[in-house]
C-alpha cells in the first residue's frame, strides 16, 4: 500500500470518473441501438397476460423516444455496472491492505450475481403470475388499454428493485464482518422479520391475493436463511481466525 498526496488523490479520481463516464457512453449508445428489442422484452410477459383481452396503446407521439431513452438509460447502467465496480474498485484497492483486499472483492461478484438474480426473479416468475392476477381479477369481459410508457418504467423500476432486494444476503455478510451481527443475533431477530416481511410483501404486492402476496414473501425469507446461514460459515470461522491469537 504507497501513500499518496492529495493531489495525487484528486488526479486519480478524475481518471477513473473520465474513464466511468466513457464507459457509461459506450453503455448507452449500445443500449439505445438495442432499445426496441429491450422494450419488446419487457412487454412479453404483459402481452402473454392480456392476450386478446387488451391492448397496449401510446398517447402521445414522443412517448415511444422517451420511453425507450429512459429504458436504455437503465439497462445501461445495469451492463456497464461490472466495469462500473472495477473502477471503483481500482481507485480504492491501493488505500487497502492485502487481507482486507481479499475480503472485500468477492462481494463485487456476489453482488453483481444477485442483482442479476433478482432481476430474472422478478421477468421470470413474479411478473407472469402478477399480471395474469391482475388481468382476471374482478369484473370479467372488460378490455384493457395499457399504457406502453408507463408500463415500461414500472416495470424497469420493479426489476430494479427486486435486484436491489436480493442483494440481501449480500448486506449480512458485510454488517457480519463489520461484526453488527452474528448468527445467534439473526436468529432472534428471525420472527420479527418475518412479520416485517410479510407487511412489506401486502404492501408491494398490487393485488390482495394471497398467492401474489406469498410469491414476494417467500423468496425473502428464503434470501434471510441464505444470509444467516452465509454469516454462520463465512463471518464465525473468519472472526473466530482473526481473534483467537489474542486469547492465545
Amino acid at each position: 500500500m504507497r501513500d499518496m498526496t492529495l493531489i495525487e488523490h484528486l488526479e486519480e479520481l478524475r481518471g477513473r470518473l473520465v474513464r466511468m463516464v466513457g464507459i457509461l457512453v459506450v453503455s448507452f449508445a449500445v443500449c439505445y441501438h438495442f432499445s426496441a428489442q429491450i422494450s419488446e422484452w419487457l412487454l412479453r410477459p404483459l402481452r402473454e397476460a392480456i392476450g386478446n383481452q387488451g391492448k397496449i396503446i401510446f398517447t402521445s407521439l414522443f412517448d415511444k423516444v422517451v420511453a425507450e431513452f429512459q429504458i436504455s438509460f437503465w439497462c445501461s447502467i445495469l451492463l456497464a455496472s461490472p466495469l462500473l465496480f472495477h473502477q471503483v474498485w481500482l481507485f480504492i484497492r491501493p488505500g487497502l491492505h492485502e487481507n482486507e483486499a481479499k475480503a472485500v472483492r468477492p462481494f463485487l461478484g456476489v453482488g453483481f450475481l444477485l442483482f442479476l438474480g433478482g432481476v430474472a426473479f422478478g421477468y421470470y416468475v413474479l411478473f407472469p403470475y402478477t399480471f395474469t392476477s391482475l388481468v382476471s381479477y374482478g369484473v370479467p369481459n372488460v378490455e384493457a388499454m395499457m399504457d406502453f410508457k408507463e408500463y415500461l418504467m414500472l416495470s424497469a423500476k420493479i426489476l430494479v428493485f427486486l435486484g436491489l432486494l436480493f442483494q440481501m444476503p449480500n448486506v449480512m455478510l458485510i454488517l457480519g464482518f463489520m461484526e453488527l451481527v452474528t448468527a445467534p443475533s439473526l436468529n432472534a431477530w428471525r420472527r420479527y422479520l418475518y412479520v416485517g416481511f410479510s407487511i412489506f410483501a401486502a404492501i408491494v404486492t398490487p393485488t390482495p391475493d394471497i398467492m401474489t402476496m406469498m410469491a414476494v414473501w417467500i423468496p425473502m425469507i428464503i434470501l434471510y436463511e441464505i444470509g444467516v446461514l452465509a454469516v454462520l460459515l463465512i463471518v464465525h470461522p473468519y472472526l473466530k481466525r482473526k481473534y483467537l491469537p489474542e486469547k492465545s
